[in-house]
């Protein structure tokens, strides 16, 4: 998700630089809120871990 966001991210500054307002505005609206996301699932995750102690299985 990290990774998306950073893409979206690239996506706004390269249409900012091409004038492309619209689409940079839409494409940083999405990179923020995809980072936001990521960050909650985070603070989610590592609050599950110091509860329980154990490691989430690896996929």
């Amino acid at each position: 998700m990290l990774y998306w966001a950073l893409i979206f991210f690239i996506l706004a500054i390269v249409a900012g630089v091409f004038g492309f307002g619209g689409i940079a505005a839409a494409s940083a609206s999405i990179a923020q809120i995809l980072f936001f996301i990521f960050i909650a699932v985070f603070v989610v995750s590592l609050i599950a871990h110091l509860v329980t102690g154990r490691r989430p299985p690896l996929v």
